[in-house]
């Protein structure tokens, strides 16, 4: 009956947020409390509840200050030299502009929400990809694999949860998976070079004499009509140039008359200009730039102190963002202001983290993940069972697609783990391998941060899915595999 029950909470917890009958939070606290009372809990569901509760307020704590955290450097201009960076130094060549947008999606994910990069990404980058006549496409694609790829931060979002949902330091969970995200990483980085290649070849084909060796930024600009979009500027012999512009090397006609920008300050003044109104809006008040060498070395700190991991992590998030606080808004008004602008963000994920101690504690409290997982120990072959980890990564990555993340950490990871329990597969292992699929999942049709990256874009789901899905499996396998070589995710 057990089983059967469990199950059936599993299935109902996951179609009721799949056909988005109810919130994350609702059916969380609402299925398991139906269920459980059919199980017999009785009045002992609330100390079922409570008694799992309490092993997610640090889980809780780390969400909550690291959202505060990240989200207070973006808004003080941390991130903003490196956006104009890649507009100064590299918009001037599809390969690096594709390479950029990889490296800043990477970046501006550190805060953990992948709305927020997508909104940032596209505002910085979008304006580029329109002018030099690239597509959006290969934006939306290497935005969505640097973002799922860095989904596996502890604040992330996913391994929190499968932290949460066995039970185990969240610590545990990630830092051994540091080589995973590294190695995810690079190939992240590679196909992004390789695909602005392909632009790079495509728009040399489509435009030669534009695109002879480089793109030439300034024809860009107009595609090479004979006039500036921006300026109005001839682009005749007799034309003048534009301020900033001057001949290659071998004259204005020796190659085609093409022209070389010197300087992208132009570009640099209509991106300020198409980010007004964004969290990158370079007249924000909240803007520290005499500050910045202050928050980028305590950033450095903080990220040192995540990985040798000498105290818990959510207390150094906690003096991270008193301190970035106490600099950056001295006053006790403008502390508070900070505060109140990243709570929607708080509450929606610190909600869910403490509405998801019922559901686990009716799977533990009810004893309905020990019957369930001595079910599938019956049924899988006995030669399969050491394996757990590598069949959980696997898993991760069709059925974190077609399910939330909420519906697969906490109703598949537990009955998964406890059965990989009795083949000697650790908890901590198999939360290791639950992320790995994350690259994939962000994809997901299920994921709103990727609507809004492909409406933004103005990029079909079926065409960016073309071209990520099959790229974002590969990063998702090649992170599982050096999980493997490392050891981070063991076999029985």
């Amino acid at each position: 009956m057990l089983v059967l029950l469990g199950f059936a909470m599993i299935a109902v917890f996951m179609a009721l947020i799949m056909t988005k009958k109810l919130t994350p939070v609702l059916a969380l606290i609402i299925v398991p409390t139906v269920f459980g009372l059919f199980a017999g809990a009785g009045l002992g569901i609330g100390d079922m509840v409570m008694t799992s509760m309490k092993s997610m307020t640090s889980t809780a704590a780390l969400l909550m200050f690291a959202i505060v955290y990240f989200g207070l450097m973006i808004d003080v201009g941390l991130f903003d030299p490196l956006v104009k960076f890649i507009i100064r130094k590299l918009g001037n060549d599809p390969a690096k502009v594709v390479l950029g947008t990889a490296i800043l999606a990477a970046a501006v994910s550190l805060d953990g929400d992948g709305s927020t990069t997508f909104i940032l990404t596209t505002a910085a980058m979008l304006p580029v990809y329109l002018r030099l006549k690239m597509s959006p496409v290969v934006l939306t694609c290497v935005a969505g694999l640097a973002n799922g790829t860095m989904n596996i931060l502890p604040w992330g979002g996913p391994t929190a949860r499968a932290a949460t949902a066995l039970k185990i330091d969240v610590n545990d969970v990630f830092v051994p998976m540091v080589p995973s995200l590294i190695a995810g990483l690079l190939v992240v980085f590679v196909f992004a070079w390789l695909m602005g290649l392909q632009e790079r070849n495509r728009l040399r084909a489509s435009a030669p004499e534009i695109w002879g060796e480089f793109a030439d930024l300034d024809e860009a600009f107009d595609g090479g009509t004979g006039s500036r979009a921006a300026g109005g500027t001839s682009r005749g012999g007799s034309g003048s140039r534009p301020s900033g512009v001057r001949p290659s090397g071998n004259g204005a006609s020796g190659n085609g008359g093409v022209a070389v920008l010197e300087r992208t300050e132009l570009l640099v003044d209509e991106q300020d200009s198409a980010m007004a109104d964004t969290a990158l809006d370079p007249n924000r008040p909240t803007l520290r730039p005499k500050l910045f060498w202050f928050n980028l070395g305590l950033t450095a700190a903080v990220m040192v102190m995540l990985v040798m991991d000498l105290v818990p992590l959510p207390y150094v998030f906690m003096v991270g963002s008193a301190i970035a606080l106490l600099v950056n808004f001295p006053k006790v008004k403008d502390q508070g202001a900070q505060l109140i602008a990243h709570a929607p963000s708080i509450v929606a994920v610190v909600s869910m983290v403490m509405a998801a101690a019922v559901l686990t504690g009716v799977l533990n409290g009810t004893g309905m993940v020990k019957e369930m997982s001595a079910w599938l120990v019956q049924i899988i072959p006995a030669e399969l069972g050491p394996f757990m980890g590598v069949i959980t990564g696997l898993l991760s990555i069709p059925m974190t697609f077609f399910m939330s993340n909420d519906a697969f950490y906490f109703g598949v990871l537990p009955v998964l783990s406890e059965t990989a329990a009795h083949y000697g597969v650790g908890a901590a292992d198999m939360a290791r391998a639950s992320i790995t699929g994350q690259p994939f999942h962000m994809q997901s049709p299920l994921v709103p941060a990727i609507l809004l990256l492909v409406s933004l874009s103005k990029v079909e789901l079926g065409d960016h899915h073309k071209k990520v899905l099959w790229r974002s499996a590969v990063v998702a396998l090649v992170m599982l595999g050096v999980g493997l070589l490392t050891g981070a995710i063991g076999v029985g």
